[in-house]
């Protein structure tokens, strides 16, 4: 999976198609991500000791990683990412503004 925690999406398929946010959580083994501002669900909770009335939360689902694409802040619009080794170091660089990212 080549988004990683901290990297800038843009969202490129779905009901949040075009939302450009941060990804907060990356699931590798299931191919997902939780990103800011997108995929915005609603969850009923129930009403518990601490919460005698309950409440609806509203949480970020995760998205498939298929469905996001790197934003360049440079260039303005997504991007593919691609490997390079620099050092020794395997590293990503972005494919649009061949600029390191790592």
């Amino acid at each position: 999976m080549k988004i990683k925690k901290g990297d800038t999406v843009i969202v490129i398929a779905g009901n949040d198609k075009g939302k450009v946010g941060v990804v907060e959580k990356a699931f590798p083994k299931l191919n997902k991500v939780v990103v800011n501002g997108v995929n915005l669900r609603k969850k009923h909770q129930k009403p518990r000791q601490n919460n005698p009335e309950g409440q609806i939360v509203e949480i970020y689902a995760p998205i498939d990683v298929s469905n996001v694409a790197y934003y360049d802040t440079k260039a303005k619009k997504a991007s593919r990412i691609g490997y390079r080794i620099v050092d020794g170091k395997k590293v990503r660089y972005s494919k649009e503004t061949d600029k390191q990212i790592d």
